[in-house]
């Protein structure tokens, strides 16, 4: 395996959510099949080659994962209608302060569409919620990443960054590229450096497509 620079989070690492999925299916994670759980021991190298073994990915003699078939996911994120993800979406917190800017799933200073451009603004109830636009190419790496960010904003959007720990997902069906999908996050708890955070997303036509239950923690800026 391999994680290209492009599917970067924090400057100079893999993005959380799009290396676990990487991870997972390696592991026999697939569309339709159980939940897979992925825990990052380090951030993921890029442009690493990586070698799962025995249920651990490394990087050399560096174990950079965990993966298990043995993953319970929290219950759905109940969604919400594009029009009113969208309206959530055009405050997103950011666009005005961003921890990582440059990441594939959530940040705004990627150039032109290179990223999957999610933008998960604040809901009056907590939760988050944000349009995708589904890209050409998707897969379960792809949903992984769609999980990601918006259930970590949830606890970003306090005013403290985080970075992904743990996560555990499920993905039913791939959307079709091109099509208007909704994501949304909520946070179950959050307790000292850890948030726990539920996401989930939606298909056009309010469909179930992934779900996920993900450990977040906090760093500083």
């Amino acid at each position: 395996m391999l994680i290209p620079a492009r599917f970067n989070g924090p400057p100079g690492t893999g993005n959380g959510g799009w290396c676990s999925g990487v991870f997972a299916v390696a592991a026999g994670a697939r569309t339709g099949g159980p939940p897979y759980q992925v825990t990052l021991r380090v951030p993921p190298p890029l442009e690493t080659g990586l070698e799962l073994r025995d249920g651990s990915v490394y990087a050399g003699d560096t174990l950079v994962a965990e993966v298990s078939d043995a993953a319970e996911v929290g219950e759905d994120v109940p969604g919400v209608d594009l029009a009113t993800a969208a309206e959530a979406s055009r405050g997103y917190p950011g666009f005005a302060e961003h921890p990582f800017p440059t990441c594939f799933v959530c940040g705004p200073g990627r150039p032109g569409k290179d990223g999957l451009q999610i933008f998960p603004g604040i809901l009056p109830d907590g939760r988050t919620a944000a349009p995708w636009t589904v890209p050409d190419e998707v897969s379960v790496p792809t949903l992984w990443a769609a999980l990601d960010c918006p259930g970590g904003w949830a606890a970003i959007a306090r005013g403290q960054a985080y970075v992904l720990g743990r996560i555990a997902a499920r993905v039913d069906a791939l959307p079709a590229p091109g099509t208007e999908c909704v994501v949304v996050g909520a946070a179950s708890e959050i307790a000292g450096r850890k948030a726990t955070v539920d996401s989930t997303v939606y298909g056009p036509d309010g469909r179930r497509l992934a779900s996920a239950r993900a450990t977040w923690i906090a760093v500083a800026r």
